[in-house]
């Protein structure tokens, strides 16, 4: 696939509609223009890659709205070396920018479908986070503990397994709810009983699902 001028000349477009939006890290922008959007997408979306929508990417799931990742890159404060623990891996585009931000990326998928998927165009990129096939709902017990955590999919309630294998002053970023819409919560983790949670707003995600690996 290619990245011509007109797709730079869009991606400029989205990431002035992104700063506009009110995104003000300047490391995030740049790695939005340094990842193209429309190689995650089918050829059939290619013209609508770089507008503020979400499209789907099979197994019934989608790629977030340019802004949500961003807006939820921004909300985990990144600092370069930092271990962060991506729940859903999806068409591998938030990982790709974690990546390119400079962070040691560890990232779970439960869609097999997705995950093989993700793993040709993450390879693509040169970028080499390590990638598992599992339930992000458990996280990655053996790896903890995590500086950030980035849950991208609707969950009913706080995951408690996750709060486990963050680090105390670690930061998780999760859309809590089992509605149609969740609340965008920061959680940090004061000590190993207190945990301090912030919200962000209404977005829409697909639900974190539970027990089955397909």
């Amino acid at each position: 696939m290619q990245d011509n001028f007109r797709h730079q000349g869009l991606r400029k477009k989205l990431i002035d509609q992104l700063r506009n939006m009110g995104i003000k890290n300047e490391s995030i922008l740049d790695a939005f223009f340094a990842v193209p959007r429309h190689f995650f997408l089918d050829l059939a979306f290619l013209e609508k890659a770089y507008t503020n929508m979400a499209f789907q990417i099979g197994a019934g799931q989608t790629i977030s709205h340019p802004f949500t990742v961003a807006y939820q890159t921004e909300l985990l404060n990144i600092e370069k070396g930092e271990k962060v623990l991506e729940i859903g891996t999806g068409s591998g585009f938030q990982t790709c920018i974690l990546c390119q931000l400079g962070v040691r990326v560890y990232t779970i998928e439960r869609q097999k479908e997705l995950f093989v998927k993700s793993k040709e165009i993450i390879k693509h990129f040169g970028f080499h986070p390590k990638q598992f096939f599992g339930d992000g709902y458990k996280g990655l017990d053996g790896h903890q503990p995590f500086d950030k955590i980035l849950v991208t999919c609707g969950a009913p309630e706080i995951p408690q397994e996750l709060i486990a294998q963050l680090k105390v002053g670690g930061v998780m970023v999760v859309p809590l709810g089992e509605g149609e819409d969740q609340i965008m919560k920061r959680i940090t983790k004061l000590s190993e009983s207190n945990l301090k949670i912030e919200d962000f707003g209404s977005f829409r995600f697909v639900p974190m699902l539970e027990k089955t690996v397909k």
